[in-house]
């Protein structure tokens, strides 16, 4: 069988969903109807554990057809590398194996996005703390080539590449040049963002001179307006170029290009909040759907009601359109124990959430309303994923779970420092793949993104145009039609029957290969300005430092 790939082009519509998360699923030519249409395998579901990681999962990303990537923060994990104790590790999906990589710096709380070229950023981090090996990760940009021979390591030189300016808990985002936005997060660390503390700005890598700002950060308002809980903001890359950000009860739309649109939308989330850490006190069981047309803007959020409450959600796309829900707890909030920083704390050992939630939850945007969650045929999970916990899809169709971590140090108390891997399969699974001589059979492309704390960047799937020669010998797929719609970069392409199974998804460069516009006077103005003079980081513990004031949430 043969793929080709063409440039010919039909414009897609978008649906996005918020649930403490975004996904997006671009569908060619989709409507409702005709999504609601589409079949998915019944079946029963299985769950198996099967490896470990080395190091705990508190970030991941799919870096080939049988690698990822584990990032963790510098702490006691049992994996080591030359001669220290490891906090990187690439875990081979087939033998599950596992290679430590060699970062410099600390990743604890980073953000990632991949280039263009297939090269995997790390953006920001914490000062080293628990295990004193190691370099201050805030400012630093770390990049991770995959390779096929086990041979690639992380590069990390913060002489020569270094964000503008200090980023704990930034997220990041792929732009359609195929360069990378980071935005926001904070200077030192701490349970939550306050106005002593925050980095109000985002920036580019690489580096851009653009809109007056010549490599420089570029302030944020919106950052200011969303305070004090826009640690990982959420950020997606619409097909008309530009930008969906949310953070706490805001979300807008932001325009980054030259000569940007002066008057960025906003619009206010629907969620609840408390003041104070009680590990027992119920988690919300909403989920806010917002479509992101004119009209669907207008319209606002639509909230519906998950089988059970949830802090700390995963939300993974199938390539049969529907997502599924895993992780998280069902009572407390995301985070390590912090005392008094937010007001009185109870927590479990050293986390602030309680009752794990073990039960997986399949979502269907396509279905109607009060008909989209359900959990038949799923079993329940028998490890608690908490906080610092991961999942993603992986090539084969099944989901990934890893990690779970709420403690400053590797531990075995309740909730404890968790290495096993489990690996959630679809009914899908137990049916034969598909052999692409079916005329009914639609191409999938998903990005799976790069995951950690609840939050999946760049993760979107496109529905391809397709066709299948009279000979069935060659499925023709056509391409993205614009680089919005799915960013240069990697991503896996799912052939998928008229009956909901997928093929084994194949890794493709969308795009030349080619890595992304580098500005030279850019970069060399943002090493000479980006001197690292901010506030000193805690000594002891997350957050130590940390100013205790509360800034009251703005209004919408």
């Amino acid at each position: 069988m043969l793929f080709s790939l063409k440039k010919l082009y039909q414009y897609p519509t978008i649906v996005l969903a918020v649930l403490s998360s975004v996904y997006a699923s671009l569908a060619s030519g989709s409507t409702a109807a005709k999504e609601h249409s589409r079949a998915v395998v019944p079946g029963q579901w299985s769950l198996v554990q099967n490896g470990t990681t080395g190091v705990s999962g508190m970030q991941l990303a799919v870096t080939s057809e049988n690698t990822v990537i584990i990032l963790d923060k510098v702490e006691h994990n049992p994996l080591t590398v030359d001669g220290h104790v490891a906090w990187v590790s690439e875990v081979n999906l087939e033998t599950k194996a596992i290679r430590a990589l060699n970062p410099a710096s600390n990743t604890w709380c980073a953000t990632g996005s991949f280039l263009s070229n297939g090269t995997l950023v790390s953006s920001g981090g914490n000062p080293v703390q628990v295990v004193i090996t190691g370099e201050d990760g805030r400012q630093a940009l770390r990049l991770f080539t995959p390779c096929n021979d086990g041979t690639c390591d992380i590069f990390e030189n913060q002489d020569v590449i270094r964000l503008t300016s200090f980023r704990w808990y930034a997220a990041s985002v792929r732009l359609e040049d195929g360069s990378v936005l980071i935005f926001g997060g904070s200077t030192i660390g701490g349970f939550t963002n306050n106005a002593s503390i925050i980095n109000p700005t985002y920036e580019f890598f690489p580096s851009k001179n653009i809109n007056g700002f010549n490599g420089v950060q570029i302030p944020s308002q919106f950052l200011h307006d969303s305070l004090n809980a826009n640690h990982f903001p959420i950020v997606m890359y619409l097909p008309d170029g530009t930008i969906f950000v949310a953070a706490n009860q805001k979300a807008m739309i932001l325009d980054w290009k030259p000569t940007p649109k002066p008057d960025f939308p906003t619009f206010r989330m629907v969620y609840t909040s408390r003041t104070a850490i009680d590990p027992e006190f119920p988690a919300s069981d909403q989920c806010s759907r917002l479509i992101l047309t004119a009209a669907g803007i207008a319209a606002g959020w639509q909230v519906e009601t998950m089988p059970q409450t949830r802090i700390m959600p995963e939300l993974i796309l199938l390539p049969d359109g529907r997502v599924v829900i895993v992780n998280g707890a069902q009572t407390g909030i995301a985070g390590s124990d912090l005392g008094d920083e937010i007001g009185p704390s109870n927590g479990i050992g050293q986390s602030n959430a309680d009752n794990p939630a073990l039960m997986p939850v399949v979502y269907d945007p396509a279905a109607p309303s009060g008909e989209r969650f359900s959990s038949d045929g799923i079993p329940a999970s028998e490890i608690p994923r908490m906080y610092h916990s991961t999942a993603t899809l992986i090539p084969d169709g099944t989901i990934m779970l890893a990690g779970s971590n709420p403690n400053l140090d590797v531990t075995t108390v309740r909730f404890p420092t968790e290495y096993r891997m489990e690996f959630l399969s679809p009914p899908y699974m137990s049916r034969p793949r598909p052999t692409y001589t079916d005329s009914n059979v639609s191409v999938a492309l998903i990005d799976p993104g790069f995951a950690t704390h609840g939050v999946h960047m760049d993760q979107r799937m496109l529905k391809l145009v397709s066709s299948l020669s009279s000979d069935k010998m060659t499925l023709t797929v056509i391409g993205p039609p614009t680089p919005a719609l799915l960013p240069p970069g990697p991503a896996y392409l799912f052939v998928v029957t008229d009956e909901g199974v997928p093929s084994f998804g194949h890794k493709t460069l969308i795009g030349t290969g080619a890595a992304p516009p580098d500005d030279a006077g850019a970069t060399a103005n943002m090493l000479a300005l980006s001197a690292q003079n901010w506030p000193s980081s805690p000594t002891e513990g997350e957050g130590s430092d940390m100013a205790t004031a509360m800034i009251p949430v703005g209004s919408a």
